[in-house]
């Protein structure tokens, strides 16, 4: 953030730590895996040396990055470009050796330059171009500087990086503040904080949010707007405040953040001349920055703005303590713009001790002190930067053109090449189109003949239903008229079964009596079975639970004549279904009935009722014989092949399986089933719960296990 004084390098050096992580975002998450990727090795070096500088261990961490990265056998392209990337941050940033610094910039240009031009590669352009920047900014050669802002500019708008693009905006802004443009300098502020607002939600994004704010409202200070710069620093102050939560492990540096805006709110007060707001608002700066390893730079600054209301306001005292443990301070971090202005302070206060010997010996110093800080920023005021970068921006536009003017003449030979083709095409199109006259006369008869074929299967396919009708007519009526006689023979058998014969009489009559109930139970599926498409389903409110278990009761006594078990889970509340309740109680006591028929004498049945997914899931499980692999998908078949004698011989006709499914895709529910020749077989039944739908709304397969 700009301080007090607004000397370009020491803003820079007061955020250490920032800067660090924002050199070397690019690293995290843009970075593939692979050849251009990072190393094992590098990645836990990586991490490592970002925990130690965000602790401020700068050297102790470059040096262990030293060590980790000589022992990478094969370090990939994005290791040693990143690898000299930290310690670019560590000339610049920390110990100011700028020309070591511009060297690692060079290096990452260099070592870039070897991977392919992938999205990474340009990133990486990007990086290095504004470290290249910084490097020659620091050494004052300004033209070559913003050349290479530029270039990193480019790279951000060509390849829409946003990051890029904030680095460049928070670069000009500062540029435009330092050469006094604030309204310039507040546009690309508020453009910056634009990019960095949708680049993440990290910290360092959200750090630089609350630094671009400051910025803004110090900017509108010297645009002598007091009211738009409180709302700027109230903005900052509330954002840090608004997601401190949020990086418990970064209070030292949110705090230093809170100290430098309220010193800076401060001077609106002081503009005003509302010295108490002020003084409260710098005591609070003070408290917090002058602690040991916070910012100390700013809270030497703003001690000094509060020497001048104590020097305004005649507080002599509190003047000359302040002052004696500023010096004592500015003994051990050297501060060059606040030494100034400790001069000038204890100048001013000599002269109304009219101690004029010393006024003019401290005064003597604080000019000797400006005239080196205004030699410092002369070169930059000097230059017109708007001016140089229109001139690149100008420089790239005949750049482009002239590339544009070589994919002309490209262009050219490109379409006169085509152009010849076109005629060769031309031609073959005009003799292929005479040979395809022929051709087309051809296809014509052709398609007359499959017309004709198509009206032919139309025909075959309307007498197919009509004889598929007239099929299941005369099987409804033939198992209708055999029904009454097979159904007397059986009444009759069941009373002669009661007299008094002998045992081979009656044995035959038990035999005709079986033989007629089986014929009997065969003509009732084949009639429901034919029945089933024409006959609309009575449907109602009925409460499935009831249901289940009201089929379970019936079939106990049927189960126990195997001494099997039926056990029954149920769903803990009541659930209604919109449904006909005869047919899927026939469905649930099919199942049931089959899974008595296949399990052997004594085995357990398993019904369980579930909720999944807005369906009601029914799954009948038992452990008996289980169904081979090939006669599974005819089990639903009707008069399949699939079907076979119970464990007891019980009859089986193959049709009720085909009835279940029959009745489920009128409900617009399924029925499946998980088998197993070893473990035995579980069929499943799914009903929708909300109410009746399209046919085309068929729920989707799932599984419920069974305890």
């Amino acid at each position: 953030m700009i301080n007090f004084k607004d000397n370009f390098a020491a803003i820079l050096k007061r955020h250490v730590w920032l800067y660090t992580f924002l050199i070397i975002l690019s690293a995290c998450g843009k970075i593939d895996t692979g050849k251009d990727g990072y190393s094992d090795e590098f990645e836990k070096a990586r991490q490592q040396i970002e925990l130690s500088w965000s602790k401020e261990k700068v050297k102790e961490g470059l040096l262990a990055l030293d060590t980790a990265f000589n022992k990478i056998a094969r370090p990939t392209i994005n290791d040693r470009f990143r690898f000299y990337g930290y310690h670019f941050v560590y000339y610049q940033k920390t110990v100011s050796q700028y020309n070591r610094a511009l060297a690692y910039a060079d290096s990452m240009l260099a070592v870039n330059s070897k991977s392919a031009k992938t999205k990474q590669y340009f990133y990486n352009i990007a990086d290095a171009s504004f470290a290249r920047g910084d490097a020659l900014f620091a050494l004052k050669q300004f033209s070559e500087a913003y050349q290479s802002y530029y270039q990193g500019y480019l790279i951000g708008k060509n390849y829409l990086n946003k990051e890029a693009l904030g680095d460049y905006t928070y670069r000009m802004a500062m540029i435009m503040y330092k050469q006094g443009h604030y309204r310039l300098a507040v546009n690309y502020f508020k453009d910056t904080y634009k990019f960095f607002e949708k680049s993440g939600d990290g910290f360092v994004f959200f750090y630089r949010r609350q630094e671009l704010w400051d910025n803004v409202g110090l900017s509108y200070r010297h645009l002598n707007q007091p009211d738009s710069a409180i709302i700027y620093f109230d903005k900052a102050l509330a954002l840090i405040n608004e997601k401190a939560y949020l990086y418990p492990d970064r209070k030292q540096h949110l705090e230093m953040a809170r100290g430098v805006v309220y010193g800076n709110k401060a001077d609106i007060y002081i503009a005003k001349k509302q010295y108490a707001p002020a003084v409260q608002l710098l005591k609070k700066s003070i408290a917090i920055n002058l602690q040991k390893g916070y910012d100390n730079h700013d809270a030497q600054l703003t001690e000094i703005k509060l020497g001048q209301i104590y020097f305004n306001l005649q507080q002599k005292d509190s003047l000359v303590t302040l002052l004696g443990a500023l010096r004592n301070q500015l003994d051990i971090v050297k501060n060059d713009d606040a030494e100034a202005d400790y001069n000038r302070l204890l100048g001013n206060y000599f002269v109304k001790e009219n101690d004029l010997k010393q006024a003019i010996a401290h005064i003597q110093r604080y000019n000797i002190l400006k005239d080196s800080l205004a030699r410092r920023a002369s070169l930059l005021m000097e230059t017109d930067v708007n001016q140089q970068l229109a001139n690149y921006e100008k420089q790239h536009e005949i750049d482009a053109l002239s590339n544009d003017n070589k994919l002309q003449i490209i262009y050219l030979y490109v379409t006169v090449f085509f152009a010849a083709m076109a005629l060769i095409i031309i031609f073959l199109i005009y003799r292929n189109w005479k040979r395809s006259k022929k051709d087309v006369q051809t296809v014509n008869v052709l398609n007359r003949q499959i017309n004709e074929q198509n009206k032919i299967l139309e025909k075959a396919l309307t007498e197919l239903n009509t004889s598929s009708q007239e099929k299941d007519r005369i099987l409804r009526t033939v198992a209708h008229d055999l029904r009454n006689p097979i159904g007397g023979i059986a009444s009759l058998t069941a009373m002669m079964a009661d007299d008094e014969y002998t045992e081979d009489q009656k044995e035959l009559i038990n035999l005709v009596k079986e033989t007629s109930v089986n014929s009997l139970e065969l003509i009732n599926e084949i009639l429901e079975a034919t029945n089933l498409t024409s006959v609309e389903l009575n449907l109602e409110q009925v409460e499935i639970n009831s249901l289940v278990n009201n089929s379970v009761e019936l079939l106990r006594f049927k189960a126990a004549e195997k001494g099997q078990k039926i056990l029954l889970d149920t769903l803990d509340k009541q659930q209604e279904l919109y449904i006909s309740r005869e047919k899927i109680w026939r469905v649930i006591s099919n199942l049931i009935s089959n899974a008595i028929k296949f399990s052997p004498t004594g085995g357990t049945i398993h019904v369980k009722v579930a909720e999944v997914n807005t369906k009601i899931i029914i799954a009948v499980k038992d452990n008996g014989i289980g169904i081979p692999d090939k006669l599974k998908d005819q089990v639903f078949n009707m008069f399949t092949s699939a079907q076979r004698p119970g464990t007891s011989g019980e009859k089986s006709f193959g049709l009720g399986l085909s009835i279940c499914r029959q009745i489920m895709e009128k409900h617009h529910g399924r029925i499946w089933f998980e088998s197993d020749t070893n473990i035995g077989t579980t069929f499943f039944i799914s009903l929708p719960i909300s109410v009746y739908k399209a046919a085309s709304d068929l729920p989707q397969q799932g599984s419920v296990p069974v305890a």
